[in-house]
Protein backbone atom coordinates (compact mmCIF):
# COMPACT_ATOMS: atom_id res chain seq x y z
CA UNK A 1 0.00 0.00 0.00
CA UNK A 2 1.29 3.53 -0.95
CA UNK A 3 0.46 6.62 -2.18
CA UNK A 4 2.34 8.29 -5.54
CA UNK A 5 2.47 11.74 -5.54
CA UNK A 6 4.43 14.51 -8.36
CA UNK A 7 6.57 16.91 -8.36
CA UNK A 8 4.23 18.58 -10.32
CA UNK A 9 1.27 18.06 -12.33
CA UNK A 10 1.49 16.60 -15.47
CA UNK A 11 4.61 14.74 -14.64
CA UNK A 12 3.54 11.36 -15.21
CA UNK A 13 2.26 10.01 -11.63
CA UNK A 14 -0.71 8.25 -13.84
CA UNK A 15 1.38 6.48 -16.20
CA UNK A 16 3.94 5.09 -13.15
CA UNK A 17 0.90 4.28 -11.16
CA UNK A 18 -0.33 2.06 -14.33
CA UNK A 19 3.59 0.29 -14.90
CA UNK A 20 3.81 -0.19 -10.82
CA UNK A 21 -0.58 -1.72 -10.64
CA UNK A 22 0.57 -4.00 -13.75
CA UNK A 23 3.41 -5.38 -12.59
CA UNK A 24 1.41 -5.82 -9.39
CA UNK A 25 -1.02 -7.87 -11.22
CA UNK A 26 1.52 -9.54 -13.09
CA UNK A 27 3.29 -10.73 -9.83
CA UNK A 28 -0.04 -12.30 -8.43
CA UNK A 29 -0.94 -9.66 -6.37
CA UNK A 30 -4.35 -8.77 -6.13
CA UNK A 31 -4.21 -4.86 -7.02
CA UNK A 32 -6.48 -1.79 -6.82
CA UNK A 33 -5.78 1.89 -7.85
CA UNK A 34 -7.35 4.33 -6.11
CA UNK A 35 -7.99 8.15 -7.30
CA UNK A 36 -9.92 9.54 -4.21
CA UNK A 37 -10.27 13.13 -6.01
CA UNK A 38 -9.92 13.66 -9.55
CA UNK A 39 -10.49 17.22 -11.26
CA UNK A 40 -10.60 17.54 -15.31
CA UNK A 41 -12.94 14.03 -15.28
CA UNK A 42 -14.63 13.52 -17.96
CA UNK A 43 -18.21 13.96 -19.04
CA UNK A 44 -20.02 10.91 -20.04
CA UNK A 45 -23.58 9.53 -20.82
CA UNK A 46 -23.05 8.13 -17.19
CA UNK A 47 -21.76 10.95 -15.58
CA UNK A 48 -18.27 12.16 -14.90
CA UNK A 49 -15.37 9.43 -14.84
CA UNK A 50 -11.58 9.68 -14.36
CA UNK A 51 -9.15 9.26 -17.14
CA UNK A 52 -7.03 9.02 -14.99
CA UNK A 53 -8.49 5.49 -14.33
CA UNK A 54 -9.30 5.02 -17.73
CA UNK A 55 -5.88 5.13 -18.81
CA UNK A 56 -5.06 1.97 -16.35
CA UNK A 57 -8.37 0.04 -17.48
CA UNK A 58 -6.79 0.49 -21.17
CA UNK A 59 -3.33 -0.34 -19.86
CA UNK A 60 -4.86 -3.53 -18.15
CA UNK A 61 -8.56 -4.51 -17.58
CA UNK A 62 -7.67 -6.94 -14.44
CA UNK A 63 -6.97 -4.36 -11.74
CA UNK A 64 -9.42 -2.85 -9.45
CA UNK A 65 -10.14 1.35 -10.46
CA UNK A 66 -11.71 3.26 -7.73
CA UNK A 67 -12.45 6.93 -7.28
CA UNK A 68 -14.86 9.14 -4.84
CA UNK A 69 -14.70 12.32 -6.23
CA UNK A 70 -15.08 13.26 -9.74
CA UNK A 71 -14.62 17.42 -10.33
CA UNK A 72 -15.21 18.73 -13.97
CA UNK A 73 -13.20 21.44 -14.07
CA UNK A 74 -9.39 20.88 -15.06
CA UNK A 75 -8.38 22.82 -11.97
CA UNK A 76 -7.35 22.43 -8.67
CA UNK A 77 -9.50 20.31 -6.91
CA UNK A 78 -10.71 22.45 -3.77
CA UNK A 79 -11.24 25.38 -6.47
CA UNK A 80 -13.42 22.83 -8.27
CA UNK A 81 -15.11 21.11 -5.66
CA UNK A 82 -16.02 25.18 -5.02
CA UNK A 83 -17.37 25.99 -8.33
CA UNK A 84 -19.15 22.77 -8.55
CA UNK A 85 -20.46 23.05 -5.07
CA UNK A 86 -19.34 19.60 -4.09
CA UNK A 87 -18.20 18.98 0.01
CA UNK A 88 -15.32 16.69 -0.10
CA UNK A 89 -15.13 14.43 3.08
CA UNK A 90 -11.92 13.39 4.11
CA UNK A 91 -13.98 10.55 6.26
CA UNK A 92 -15.86 8.99 2.68
CA UNK A 93 -12.13 8.86 1.42
CA UNK A 94 -11.13 6.58 4.27
CA UNK A 95 -13.96 4.74 4.15
CA UNK A 96 -13.39 4.03 0.35
CA UNK A 97 -9.65 3.55 0.69
CA UNK A 98 -10.60 0.86 3.88
CA UNK A 99 -12.57 -1.15 1.81
CA UNK A 100 -10.27 -1.22 -1.06
CA UNK A 101 -7.39 -2.46 1.32
CA UNK A 102 -9.47 -5.18 3.03
CA UNK A 103 -10.13 -6.59 -0.24
CA UNK A 104 -6.84 -6.19 -1.79
CA UNK A 105 -2.64 -7.20 -1.60
CA UNK A 106 -2.00 -3.69 -2.48
CA UNK A 107 -3.98 -0.42 -3.01
CA UNK A 108 -2.38 2.01 -5.33
CA UNK A 109 -3.33 5.90 -4.41
CA UNK A 110 -2.69 8.59 -6.96
CA UNK A 111 -3.13 11.62 -6.19
CA UNK A 112 -3.75 14.86 -8.02
CA UNK A 113 -0.97 17.17 -8.90
CA UNK A 114 1.65 18.20 -6.01
CA UNK A 115 2.03 16.84 -2.45
CA UNK A 116 0.47 20.60 -1.44
CA UNK A 117 -2.28 20.82 -3.55
CA UNK A 118 -5.37 21.56 -1.81
CA UNK A 119 -8.00 18.94 -2.03
CA UNK A 120 -10.67 20.96 -0.29
CA UNK A 121 -10.58 24.40 1.65
CA UNK A 122 -6.88 23.86 3.31
CA UNK A 123 -6.75 20.06 3.50
CA UNK A 124 -3.95 19.17 1.42
CA UNK A 125 -2.91 15.81 -0.53
CA UNK A 126 0.16 15.72 2.30
CA UNK A 127 -3.06 15.63 4.63
CA UNK A 128 -4.43 13.03 2.95
CA UNK A 129 -1.22 11.13 2.68
CA UNK A 130 -0.86 11.08 6.38
CA UNK A 131 -5.10 10.35 6.56
CA UNK A 132 -4.68 7.26 5.16
CA UNK A 133 -1.44 6.84 6.84
CA UNK A 134 0.82 5.42 3.75
CA UNK A 135 4.20 5.57 2.34
CA UNK A 136 5.17 7.74 -0.27
CA UNK A 137 6.21 7.37 -3.93
CA UNK A 138 7.53 11.18 -5.59
CA UNK A 139 7.15 10.99 -9.09
CA UNK A 140 9.67 13.78 -10.33
CA UNK A 141 10.39 14.85 -14.18
CA UNK A 142 14.21 14.77 -15.45
CA UNK A 143 14.76 18.41 -16.87
CA UNK A 144 16.40 21.30 -15.62
CA UNK A 145 14.71 21.81 -12.52
CA UNK A 146 13.90 19.15 -10.81
CA UNK A 147 16.06 19.28 -8.40
CA UNK A 148 14.69 21.92 -6.48
CA UNK A 149 11.11 20.66 -6.99
CA UNK A 150 11.87 17.15 -5.71
CA UNK A 151 13.89 18.35 -2.61
CA UNK A 152 11.05 20.82 -1.79
CA UNK A 153 8.58 18.01 -2.30
CA UNK A 154 10.97 16.09 0.09
CA UNK A 155 11.15 18.29 2.53
CA UNK A 156 6.85 19.12 2.67
CA UNK A 157 6.61 14.97 3.05
CA UNK A 158 9.16 15.01 5.69
CA UNK A 159 7.72 18.47 7.77
CA UNK A 160 4.52 15.96 8.27
CA UNK A 161 6.83 12.91 9.17
CA UNK A 162 5.62 10.73 6.17
CA UNK A 163 7.81 7.69 5.09
CA UNK A 164 8.92 8.32 1.53
CA UNK A 165 9.79 4.69 -0.01
CA UNK A 166 11.55 6.87 -3.14
CA UNK A 167 11.60 8.02 -5.87
CA UNK A 168 10.79 7.33 -9.51
CA UNK A 169 12.24 9.28 -12.56
CA UNK A 170 9.48 9.16 -15.58
CA UNK A 171 9.55 10.11 -19.08
CA UNK A 172 13.58 10.43 -18.99
CA UNK A 173 14.98 11.23 -22.64
CA UNK A 174 17.29 7.98 -23.87
CA UNK A 175 20.99 8.73 -24.53
CA UNK A 176 20.38 11.99 -23.28
CA UNK A 177 24.00 14.38 -23.15
CA UNK A 178 21.67 17.29 -21.31
CA UNK A 179 24.51 17.03 -17.95
CA UNK A 180 21.59 18.49 -15.96
CA UNK A 181 19.03 15.28 -16.48
CA UNK A 182 22.48 13.07 -15.96
CA UNK A 183 23.13 14.23 -12.76
CA UNK A 184 19.90 15.66 -11.10
CA UNK A 185 19.37 11.49 -9.94
CA UNK A 186 22.52 11.28 -8.13
CA UNK A 187 22.53 14.71 -6.64
CA UNK A 188 18.75 14.52 -5.54
CA UNK A 189 19.63 11.43 -3.85
CA UNK A 190 22.48 13.26 -1.65
CA UNK A 191 20.92 16.03 -0.77
CA UNK A 192 17.41 14.38 -0.02
CA UNK A 193 18.43 11.15 1.21
CA UNK A 194 15.91 9.01 -0.97
CA UNK A 195 16.25 6.45 -3.09
CA UNK A 196 15.71 6.31 -6.60
CA UNK A 197 13.55 3.49 -7.64
CA UNK A 198 13.62 3.86 -11.03
CA UNK A 199 14.22 5.74 -14.21
CA UNK A 200 10.92 5.37 -16.85
CA UNK A 201 12.00 6.38 -20.50
CA UNK A 202 9.74 8.28 -22.28
CA UNK A 203 7.48 5.52 -23.80
CA UNK A 204 5.83 5.92 -27.31
CA UNK A 205 3.97 2.71 -27.47
CA UNK A 206 1.42 1.76 -25.22
CA UNK A 207 1.10 -1.51 -26.37
CA UNK A 208 -0.12 -3.55 -22.71
CA UNK A 209 3.03 -5.87 -23.62
CA UNK A 210 5.64 -2.90 -24.31
CA UNK A 211 4.30 -0.74 -21.58
CA UNK A 212 4.71 -3.52 -18.95
CA UNK A 213 8.12 -4.81 -20.37
CA UNK A 214 9.13 -0.71 -20.06
CA UNK A 215 8.71 -0.80 -16.39
CA UNK A 216 10.66 -4.94 -16.15
CA UNK A 217 13.51 -3.16 -17.28
CA UNK A 218 13.44 0.13 -15.73
CA UNK A 219 12.50 -0.49 -12.38
CA UNK A 220 14.14 -1.62 -9.16
CA UNK A 221 11.67 -4.20 -8.71
CA UNK A 222 14.01 -6.14 -6.24
CA UNK A 223 14.21 -2.84 -4.16
CA UNK A 224 11.04 -1.62 -4.51
CA UNK A 225 9.29 -4.85 -3.57
CA UNK A 226 11.64 -5.04 -0.76
CA UNK A 227 10.34 -1.64 0.27
CA UNK A 228 6.75 -2.18 -0.25
CA UNK A 229 6.41 -5.34 1.59
CA UNK A 230 5.15 -3.95 4.86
Amino acid sequence: MFFITGTDTDIGKTIITAGIACILKQQGYKTAVYKPVQSGAQKTKDGLISPDLEFVKKISTNITLKSTYNLEAPIAPSVAAEIEKVEILPEKILKDFKSLKRDHNFVIVEGAGGILVPIYKNFLIRDLIKLLDLPLIIVSRPSLGTINHTLLTIEAAKAKNIEILGIIISNYPEHTKDIAIKTAPKVITEIGGVEILGIIPHIQNFNSDNFISVFEKNLDNQKFFTLNSH
